[in-house]
């Protein structure tokens, strides 16, 4: 252990000497009381821990999803960081994309593109891309069923970025089968 180490463990130790006193002197003659109130002190803190630990899980069991109406249109909430997330099917798989209207191609992620059946290795990165992050080689896949919705497009082509990415890209060369339209926090999709 380190001085720091060491320090710290003092500084540790002597909380807990000053808060037990004080249990000791406040419940001296409840100590059942005592060992009640710190049992649900105990407790709340789990429960808060395991609460804080599993939001993520959490947030997006209970967060809005895309919605069918009945008159066939999509409707998308808009996520708490602005933006708009479309889950599609591509060829049977679920692939969340991040509605992009600045970019114009679909673009997998290297990530999405294996979970779709895409060996990225086995590719040729001849195009490339102009991105936020620079420029980036790109390989033209062709996507054998592409489906959100009720709708269905075979053999749509897409790109797959070689570079790092976080969420796949829907561009605008797929945007543009449907009227888009963003009223008030919904996108709203129609064909």
């Amino acid at each position: 252990m380190d001085s720091d180490s060491i320090a710290r463990l003092f500084y540790l130790l002597l909380l807990l000497v000053a808060v037990g006193g004080w249990v000791l002197v406040e419940y001296r003659k409840r100590m059942g009381e005592a060992l009640r109130t710190a049992a649900a002190w105990g407790l709340i803190f789990i429960g808060v821990m395991a609460g804080y630990g599993l939001w993520n899980d959490l947030r997006s069991d209970i967060a809005p999803r895309q919605m069918i109406s009945d008159a066939g249109a999509i409707e998308v909430p808009r996520a708490e960081d602005g933006h708009y997330y479309l889950t599609l099917e591509v060829n049977g798989t679920p692939v969340q994309f991040l509605a992009d209207t600045g970019a114009t191609n679909m673009v997998l992620s290297d990530r999405d593109a294996r979970r779709v059946g895409i060996d990225p290795a086995e590719l040729m990165y001849l195009g490339t891309a102009q991105t936020a992050n620079g420029t980036v080689r790109t390989a033209r896949v062709e996507l054998p069923s592409v489906t959100l919705g009720p709708h269905t497009d075979a053999n749509f082509p897409a790109w797959v970025n070689q570079g790092e990415m976080t969420d796949s890209l829907l561009g605008m060369d797929y945007l543009s089968l449907y009227r888009v339209e963003i009223a008030g926090d919904r996108m709203i999709l129609r064909r």
